[in-house]
């Protein structure tokens, strides 16, 4: 479930360190040697902005189905963790809002350097994997409307308390 705090204006985008740039650079590069299954980059210029195809995994409910994701990378990569957000059509599962912002923890408060886009990928294929249901989350309409004007979900308190989906 989520809480959108009271500040509504949208992080500025600011040109990544050096650091960041390596950081991604070597990512990538293993990314176009080994890509975590499932996952396809969409390559582009951005190295600030990747886009991902996620593809449904066998034998689950959203086998088949095809999503993107969007991963926009801060300033101070990898120490602090990227925005990840579903592009529509989001997947409807229980921790995926309507408007593509994901309920996971490793993407705000258990973020580490030690991660990597591929991990992430691989834990979003997880969250997926395990869902017993297609659904939004309970709060998804009021969490929609209080988040428009672009807001960021990494501008969001977020309450993880339930791990089982």
């Amino acid at each position: 479930m989520a809480s959108p705090s009271s500040s509504s204006s949208s992080p500025s985008r600011k040109a990544l360190s050096k650091i960041a740039c390596s950081r991604l650079q070597k990512e990538l590069a293993e990314w176009q040697v080994s890509p975590p299954a499932g996952f396809k980059h969409r390559v582009t210029d951005n190295l600030q902005r990747w886009v991902i195809d996620v593809a449904g995994a066998p034998g689950t409910l959203y086998t088949g189905e095809t999503y993107k994701l969007q991963v926009d990378f801060p300033e101070h990569y990898p120490m602090e963790a990227p925005q990840v957000i579903f592009l529509h059509p989001a997947p409807m599962h229980p921790h995926i809002y309507s408007n593509g912002h994901i309920c996971l923890d490793i993407l705000y408060d258990s973020w580490s350097p030690a991660m990597t886009v591929s991990s992430i990928c691989i834990s979003i294929l997880s969250m997926l994997s395990s869902s017993p249901a297609k659904q939004r989350p309970a709060d998804n309409d009021r969490y929609v409307r209080n988040c428009r004007n672009g807001r960021s979900p990494k501008e969001t308190r977020w309450w993880f308390h339930d791990d089982t989906v």
